[in-house]
């Protein structure tokens, strides 16, 4: 049974949208504050946090980066009440590997959760890649999911594994940011390519990759991206 942090300081929407999913068969923990919501982390142990924007007192950005801090892995899906791109963008800078516009659809919800735990197990048709794929200093090992460069271990979220899974398969090959919203985040809608360009630059600066000379993630102007292989 899957367990979801739910933070969200209205109590409405907080006990709505917990009801919702328990109704899917998830464990749900509320917090009403962002300061709860992180003394929650070691107690509840979730599978996925649901984080308001908006919070009073420790906002959701703050959390956003104590999750991070001492968690790079664990699934981070932000709820905005505007869906203004600053914001947006921002949240997903800081860590968030998804996002639902406020008020929250459960039926969306739910499948932003089912999709965001599917991500770490890689894309389709990775079977029949080497185990470990090797580009100059970066080694991704394909069967254990993980990832290093120069022989230092790379911590990555699971939007950020499975998007250099997906385009390190096929190297040279041109993606479009609709194409990395379907296979990464099994998204259709093509507003949310902030998605793919906020991931990039988290990627990027992990694998410490020069922000103008990219060594394997690089820019397609006016399409996507692609990956280099060195």
């Amino acid at each position: 049974m899957p367990r979801v942090l739910l933070i969200e300081d209205d109590r409405a929407v907080r006990e709505g949208v917990a009801l919702a999913l328990r109704r899917q068969g998830h464990d749900v923990a509320g917090a009403a504050t962002g300061e709860d919501g992180m003394a929650n982390l070691l107690s509840f142990r979730p599978d996925v946090v649901v984080l308001d924007l908006m919070l009073p007192g420790m906002t959701g950005l703050e959390v956003c980066h104590g999750i991070r801090s001492v968690d790079q892995t664990l699934p981070i899906i932000m709820a905005t009440a505007r869906g203004d791109d600053v914001d947006i963008v921002v949240g997903l800078e800081a860590g968030a590997d998804d996002y639902v516009v406020k008020p929250v659809q459960a039926r969306v919800l739910e499948a932003r959760i089912r999709a965001v735990l599917r991500r770490a197990g890689g894309p389709p048709g990775d079977r029949e890649l080497p185990k470990i794929d090797t580009h100059g200093d970066l080694a991704i090992d394909r069967a254990g999911l993980s990832v290093t460069v120069g022989g230092a271990p790379v911590v990555l979220a699971p939007s950020e594994l499975r998007l250099l899974l997906t385009l390190s398969a096929s190297p040279g090959q041109v993606f479009s940011r609709q194409q990395l919203l379907e296979a990464v985040w099994e998204h259709s809608y093509h507003g949310d390519a902030r998605l793919v360009d906020a991931c990039v630059k988290r990627l990027r600066a992990k694998m410490g990759e020069p922000p103008r000379e990219p060594r394997y993630i690089q820019t397609v102007r006016g399409f996507g991206y692609r990956f280099a292989s060195r």
